[in-house]
């Protein structure tokens, strides 16, 4: 429907409508709320009395049906409630409608016949509940007369309202149920001041109207009397009568009629056929009203008949189409599923997980159901009152189970499955690797988590600047670097809703030397064994490196391991400058290596960890099998030296070891069988504290410039 006007004539299910068929718009009425539609009979004679011949469905009337926003002009259609089936419009003759030859039509039989009364568009104003109709011409040229109607528009008189001519802005007519009086306004001139002009017209009636000057009035549609269910008798003026009308009296009777098929629509889901029968349209299923009907329970099923609302009619074909009360037909379980309370597909280990059932069709409540959660428990269930609030379930172990649930009653069953992935909270993560590996060498990372079993993980690698990050479902990976220098590894752990990163930084070289370093045995009273304290204690060691040798920082980085008792690592990096000149030599490496050990074993370094308590730092042995080879081959003395080192190494650990079973000695000793030592090798170093906020890699450009006093042992 392209406008629907609804008529506002007191006539209940009354509308008229301009639809558009076959790219026509055409101009339809109804009088049981859309239920059926007909075109507009045109007037059989013009103005002057010729014959018009229109037949229908080729040719009808057709109404602009569009109604003024402006309270001071007339739209194209206008009615009113008072004024029973008057109805006043413009409009055109033809097969569709059009702008062009436009002319105003009035029906005083609520549209089921039409007389033509103007050529030309006039605005029309109602007076004394219709009684009086006023029309005024639309013209942007000065008026004087304006015309009269007192028999609903059969004939029109002229009248004069103004000596002098007025261009007409606006017609009002005032309120109150007996006015005779309407007000005109405008101006005479584009420059002179507004005007109002009072027509009062209650010098016209000598009387008012007594009970023989009304006749009754059949309201009908083409002759058929049962309009929305009812007979309704209206009382109108006789059309020879002049007397003024003044209180509106409504319907003289109204009865009900007795229901036929055209007092129904289609129900919902239905659509009218050809042969006038309403049927089940493609989309629609009537059987799925029933799917939420429990057993012992009943709904309406329709019959594809609504009665049309608001109609009044009785009896009749009303029970026949009317929808009727039916049993709930028992049916198998269909369409069953099994969700958690949040729609989440995790939880968390030790928490209740809440399980909703639902079905399509069938009935919860007399069926049996059966859930088996996955983890070697299963419940049972005989009704529905134990499953109104959800089925809860505690998971004692992480892991991915799955949830099966079955449903069956005398006329059949079905299944349901649900993946249910529950984990811990992932509190701690800890990203382990060596501090320096070799250029183009495979090395091993692995991220380290706290608690271990924590459910399912995804792990996101970061390397150096790349933009794109390597995604796993491992926790260790093997990697390889092409270029030196100092890089930065990082991993992000994804555990739920939960994501936790750890970075680290490793120096990569060509060729590089290591050296593992001792305290004195007195450092392990101070030792808390945590990443801060280690990363600490290895930036003090290296400066007292650099000022007891004089070597530059940049060639040395130290790493003090986890672990009792308290062990560093040396490493000697070949540092370059940013032009690539002066790179360190395998010689170089050597020379700085034997400058290091000559201080190491003169006692030279040595810090203070506080007033009175020194620290000297040993050698204890050179790196037996370097990560790269610094000589074209081994030697027989190479060898030889080489087990000398191991030897002598193993020696000092056995001593050290044995000392430290001394009473007194060392507080940590009664630590030592409730955790175990991580022991970290040269290549590939593993810690064992999670949840390490920083990295222990010291590189040569993180020297803090201050100065560590370093003082002379006493002979």
């Amino acid at each position: 429907l392209s406008r629907l006007y609804e008529n506002t004539t007191g006539i209940k299910g009354m509308f008229l409508a301009n639809k558009k068929i076959d790219n026509q718009v055409k101009t339809f009425i109804t009088y049981n709320k859309g239920r059926d539609w007909s075109l507009l009979q045109a007037p059989d004679t013009d103005l002057r009395g010729n014959p018009v011949h229109c037949l229908l469905p080729y040719c009808s009337l057709h109404l602009h049906l569009k109604v003024s926003e402006n309270p001071y002009t007339s739209g194209n259609i206008a009615s009113r409630d008072t004024a029973p089936s008057i109805i006043v419009a413009s409009g055109n003759i033809g097969a569709e409608l059009s702008d062009n030859d436009i002319s105003m039509f009035v029906s005083s039989d609520a549209g089921n016949t039409w007389r033509k009364i103007f050529e030309e568009e006039h605005s029309v104003l109602y007076l004394d509940q219709g009684g009086v109709l006023v029309a005024m011409k639309h013209t942007s040229l000065p008026i004087r007369h304006l015309w009269l109607s007192f028999d609903e528009g059969r004939s029109w008189s002229k009248y004069s309202f103004t000596s002098l001519p007025l261009f007409v802005d606006g017609v009002l007519g005032e309120p109150g149920e007996e006015t005779l009086i309407m007000t005109v306004f405008g101006h005479f001139s584009h420059r002179s001041e507004w005007q109002l002009v009072k027509v009062d017209y209650k010098s016209i009636f000598d009387r008012r109207c007594a009970e023989e000057d009304y006749r009754p009035w059949q309201l009908h549609s083409q002759g058929e009397a049962c309009i929305m269910g009812a007979k309704r008798i209206y009382r109108k003026r006789k059309s020879e009568k002049k007397c003024m009308q003044g209180k509106y009296a409504g319907a003289m009777t109204s009865e009900p009629c007795v229901c036929t098929e055209a007092d129904f629509d289609c129900d919902y889901g239905y659509e009218r056929h050809s042969n006038g029968q309403c049927l089940p349209a493609f989309w629609y299923n009537p059987s799925s009203l029933s799917k939420d009907c429990s057993l012992g329970q009943s709904y309406l099923n329709s019959t594809g008949y609504r009665k049309v609302v608001s109609n009044n009619c009785t009896d009749g074909v009303r029970e026949r189409y009317t929808a009727k009360p039916q049993q709930c037909p028992g049916k198998a379980p269909q369409g069953l599923r099994i969700i958690t309370s949040d729609g989440k597909l995790t939880a968390e280990q030790g928490h209740n997980v809440t399980f909703l059932v639902q079905l399509e069709e069938g009935d919860l409540q007399r069926s049996l159901i059966q859930v088996d959660f996955g983890d070697g428990i299963a419940v049972s269930y005989a009704n529905l009152s134990s499953t109104e609030d959800g089925i809860k379930h505690i998971y004692q172990n992480v892991g991915i189970f799955r949830v099966t649930v079955l449903v069956e009653n005398s006329l059949g069953s079905d299944n349901a499955v649900l993946y249910l992935h529950v984990t811990c909270p992932l509190e701690h993560v800890h990203l382990s690797l060596p501090f320096v590996t070799t250029k183009n060498k495979e090395v091993n990372a692995t991220a380290v988590l706290w608690p271990s079993q924590v459910g399912t993980l995804t792990y996101v690698w970061w390397f150096g600047n790349n933009t794109e990050p390597l995604i796993t479902l491992e926790g260790s990976i093997t990697f390889t670097f092409s270029v030196e220098g100092m890089n930065t590894i990082t991993v992000q752990v994804s555990a739920g809703n939960t994501i936790l990163q750890d970075t680290k930084t490793i120096a990569v070289y060509e060729q590089f030397q290591s050296l593992r370093l001792s305290f004195s045995p007195n450092l392990d009273d101070y030792n808390p064994d945590i990443p801060e304290w280690r990363r600490d204690i290895s930036r003090v060691v290296k400066r007292a490196l650099v000022e007891a040798t004089g070597i530059s920082s940049k060639h040395i980085l130290v790493a003090v391991l986890p672990g009792l008792p308290t062990s560093a690592e040396l490493f000697i990096l070949p540092y370059q400058d940013a032009t690539g000149e002066n790179k360190r030599t395998a010689a170089d490496l050597e020379q700085i290596s034997e400058t290091l050990i000559q201080k190491l074993n003169q006692n030279l370094v040595h810090f203070e960890l506080k007033p009175g308590v020194r620290i000297l730092v040993h050698a204890a042995h050179l790196t037996a099998a370097p990560l790269v080879d610094l000589t074209p081959s081994h030697s027989g003395s190479a060898m030889l030296m080489l087990l000398s080192v191991v030897f002598v190494g193993l020696a000092v650990f056995v001593i050290y070891k044995f000392k430290r079973k001394i009473p007194g000695l060392n507080i940590y000793a009664q630590m030592q069988n409730e955790k175990d030592q991580e022991m970290v090798s040269p290549v590939s170093q593993r810690e064992s504290i999670p949840n390490v906020p920083q990295s222990e890699l010291m590189s040569p450009e993180q020297l803090v410039d201050e100065k560590v006093e370093v003082q002379p042992i006493g002979k």
